[in-house]
């Protein structure tokens, strides 16, 4: 027998030793009226006695003292006519049954021992034991509990959530079309490039640098620093040539090389490849739609065992990244940084036909990286995306806060809130519809224009938020196993407090 099932079993005994505890409790009931009405007949008798025996007494002129006087048990046992006195049953009562049990012992034979009573018993132990365990009343408010706290539920927004929503949503748009703009040309993209910059410097300083030379580039001294420090094997940036790669990767250029080259990738299939190469003396390039492995010199990564080689390798990884993100020390502008996470996978989309040249999906993936569409400019596009989010979640708070007037502890903005779930749903698909407006607008037909105007992190997020949703109405009505989780551990911490 499962535990689930022994569990079960057990409680419909104890539910059906609750209930012969019921039982015997009235049973006690009727033998204790039972005694107090025998108690009753034999004061009354008694009385009569006593007062029978007082008239003898005094017709044969002898006084009699009924509170001095001793009675005896013979005189107990006077009975009168029994015309009109009263006779009581008073039953027997048996023990009650239970199961065996000390603090010893084991749960295997306490479920031994609850098998055997429920035979004893006539327990019927096979059908749903809930059936048996709830009442009516019970059970439809259980049902009733479930439903309102532990199943998933649609949104029920009304018209004011919808409209907040879109406002959200609309002024991050904006902010994303009149702030964000192309890479490198827009105000939060400037402010995000001047941030970068700022902590290649201090990673550089935690690690050594002194500082530019008198009259020179700080940044660009930094980032001479960390190149010298953390070498890579997989650092190729040309089809052809010295540094090349013997022309097995096509279209391989300086501008390029950072996101044709995974182990360039900020993300852990970056991290995954950077220490794959650098072990393997390998480099690993995505091109024309397939992933392809060339061989490279040797490469020694430092420490003097496989978890510490493996730390060498993560530090190598991190520090090269460093000397990469704000483009290389000998860059005469902007420079090519590395890509968004996760860019350099649409580089696999090798299909269609784009623009009057029919370039494929991943050729103008790579035209619009090489135009500084680099993780500087996904910094700056997150920006409007968080203002769209945190405003969204804070209207949502007030609402339901001062409108609604709702404890401070039902206005925690949880992403399982299904209203506060299609809110930002709205919200951000209001800031993709202005956003691609704007591309559209501006980029006149021209595809890799276009996605340069495109806040892919705005699209990303509001395809994870749709997701969310259509997984929510597919799960409407069913358990959601994490509020139950939730639920029972919240419980437990409270028994443990007590």
């Amino acid at each position: 027998m499962e535990k689930k099932d022994s569990q079960a079993s057990a409680m419909l005994v104890q539910k059906h030793q609750l209930d012969s505890s019921d039982s015997k409790i009235s049973e006690l009931d009727v033998a204790l009226n039972a005694l107090l009405g025998a108690q009753k007949g034999n004061d009354q008798a008694l009385d009569g006695m006593l007062a029978d025996m007082e008239a003898l007494l005094a017709e044969s002129g002898v006084s009699f003292d009924a509170q001095a006087t001793e009675i005896s048990v013979d005189m107990l046992s006077y009975v009168n006519d029994g015309s009109t006195s009263e006779r009581f049953y008073i039953p027997q009562i048996s023990l009650l049954d239970a199961p065996a049990f000390d603090e010893n012992i084991s749960w295997d034979s306490y479920v031994s021992n609850v098998e055997k009573y429920a035979s004893e018993h006539d327990i019927d132990l096979q059908n749903d034991p809930f059936d048996r365990l709830l009442t009516p009343t019970q059970r439809i408010s259980l049902e009733k509990r479930i439903k309102d706290e532990f199943t998933y539920k649609n949104a029920n927004c009304d018209k004011y959530d919808y409209l907040i929503a879109g406002t959200c949503g609309v002024i991050g748009g904006l902010i994303d079309v009149f702030f964000v703009g192309l890479p490198g040309q827009g105000k939060l993209t400037t402010f995000t490039d001047k941030a970068v910059d700022q902590s290649v410097q201090m990673f550089a300083k935690a690690f050594g640098w002194k500082g530019a030379a008198e009259g020179g580039d700080a940044t660009k001294s930094a980032i001479g620093f960390l190149e010298r420090n953390f070498k890579v094997n997989y650092d190729q940036a040309t089809t052809y040539g010295k540094n090349g790669t013997d022309g097995l990767v096509d279209n391989l250029s300086p501008k390029n090389h950072h996101l044709k080259s995974l182990g360039h990738s900020p993300d852990l299939v970056g991290l995954f490849f950077s220490i794959l190469n650098q072990f393997t003396n390998t480099s690993t390039f995505v091109s024309n739609g397939k992933i392809i492995t060339i061989e490279t010199e040797s490469f020694e990564l430092q420490g003097s065992n496989f978890i510490s080689k493996v730390f060498c390798g993560f530090v190598n990884w991190l520090g090269h990244l460093f000397s990469d993100m704000a483009g290389s020390s000998g860059a005469s502008s902007r420079g090519a940084g590395i890509p968004i996470p996760f860019y350099n996978w649409l580089l696999l989309i090798n299909v269609g036909e784009f623009g009057k040249h029919k370039q494929t999906f991943a050729t103008i993936a790579t035209k619009v990286f090489e135009q500084g569409y680099d993780f500087r400019h996904g910094l700056a596009m997150a920006i409007p995306v968080l203002i769209t989010e945190l405003l969204t979640r804070v209207m949502w708070v007030c609402k339901k806060r001062f409108y609604h007037k709702a404890d401070w502890a039902d206005c925690i903005p949880t992403a399982n809130n299904p209203e506060l779930r299609r809110m930002l749903l709205v919200a951000h698909g209001s800031l993709c519809l202005v956003d691609a407006g704007d591309a559209a607008l501006r980029s006149g037909g021209d595809m890799v224009q276009f996605l340069l105007r495109t806040n892919l992190i705005g699209w990303v997020r509001f395809g994870h938020l749709a997701y969310k949703e259509v997984i929510a109405w597919h799960k409407a009505g069913h358990i959601n196993a994490d509020a139950v989780d939730e639920y029972l551990e919240r419980e437990y911490s409270q028994m443990l407090v007590k």
